[in-house]
C-alpha cells in the first residue's frame, strides 16, 4: 500500500479563526504602503484571546479587534476582509486599513467577555453583510457589496445544522463574491453520527492551485482532500 500523500505547503500557510490560527493571518500593505502586523494578546490578562491589527511601526495602537472565530483574507489590492460565523449566520466585512482610527486597549478591555460581536472597531466598514448559515445546498445568488467585488473566492466551513445521525452536521460556504454567488456543500463525511461535533471542527480550507479541488484541516481533523463535488474526502493527507 502506497503512503498517503503529505500535507501541502499551501495548507500549512492558510488562514484559519482567531487565536488559533493569528500566524497565519495575511501580510497587509495598505494603499499608503504602511505595513501592518497582527499581535495575540495570550489565554490570560485584560485581553485573554484578542487579537489585534496594528501599524507596524505604531505598535500598542489597536486598528481592529477580533474576538474568537474570525478569519481574515485579502481584499485586493490594499485592503482586509474578515469573515466570521454569528449564531447561524455568516458576516463578511472589508475595511480599508489607510482609513481605522486607532483606540486604547481600555476601549476593549473585558467588552467581548460581555459581547457576543466578533470585531471591534472605531471606524465603519466598507462592506458588511450577512447570509443564514442554514441554506439548503446548491448555488444561491447573493447581493455583494462593491467593498468585497474584487475577491475571487472565499471558503468559509460552518456548522450546519443536523437532526438524524446521517446528516450532515458541517458544509462549507464558498462565496464567489466577483460573480455574486454562494455555492453551499455539505461535507458528507462529517455527520451527526459519524463525528465528535465540537470536540472536532474543520477549521480552515484552500483550494489546491493545480487540481482546483478543496483541500482542509481542522482541530483533531487529518488533512483532506475533497472530491470534484467538494462534499466527499476523495484521499486523507499525513501530517
Amino acid at each position: 500500500m502506497s503512503p498517503a500523500p503529505s500535507r501541502p505547503a499551501f495548507l500549512e500557510n492558510a488562514p484559519g479563526p482567531t487565536p488559533w490560527y493569528w500566524e497565519r493571518f495575511p501580510a497587509l500593505v495598505g494603499g499608503s504602503h504602511q505595513r501592518f502586523v497582527w499581535r495575540y494578546h495570550g489565554e490570560s490578562g485584560d485581553l485573554p484571546h484578542l487579537v489585534t491589527f496594528e501599524l507596524e511601526r505604531e505598535p500598542d495602537k489597536p486598528l481592529l479587534a477580533l474576538n474568537t472565530y474570525c478569519t481574515p483574507f485579502l481584499v485586493p489590492p490594499a485592503n482586509l476582509g474578515i469573515w466570521c460565523y454569528e449564531y447561524r449566520k455568516l458576516r463578511l466585512v472589508a475595511f480599508d486599513p489607510d482609513q481605522l482610527k486607532a483606540f486604547s486597549y481600555m476601549d476593549i478591555a473585558g467588552w467581548f467577555k460581555a459581547s457576543n460581536e466578533r470585531i471591534y472597531s472605531a471606524t465603519e466598514p466598507i462592506a458588511d453583510f450577512e447570509i443564514s448559515a442554514t441554506l439548503p445546498p446548491g448555488t444561491h445568488p447573493i447581493e455583494v457589496p462593491a467593498g468585497l467585488h474584487t475577491v475571487d473566492e472565499v471558503l468559509a466551513p460552518v456548522s450546519y445544522p443536523a437532526k438524524n445521525p446521517e446528516d450532515p452536521a458541517f458544509a462549507i460556504y464558498a462565496f464567489y463574491l466577483q460573480a455574486g454567488l454562494v455555492e453551499v456543500l455539505p461535507q458528507k463525511w462529517f455527520t451527526l453520527g459519524k463525528s465528535d461535533i465540537g470536540y472536532q471542527w474543520i477549521t480552515r480550507l484552500v483550494r489546491d492551485p493545480q487540481t482546483h479541488r478543496i483541500v482542509g484541516d481542522g482541530i483533531r481533523i487529518q488533512a483532506f482532500e475533497l472530491d470534484e463535488s467538494g462534499t466527499a474526502i476523495a484521499r486523507w493527507l499525513t501530517e
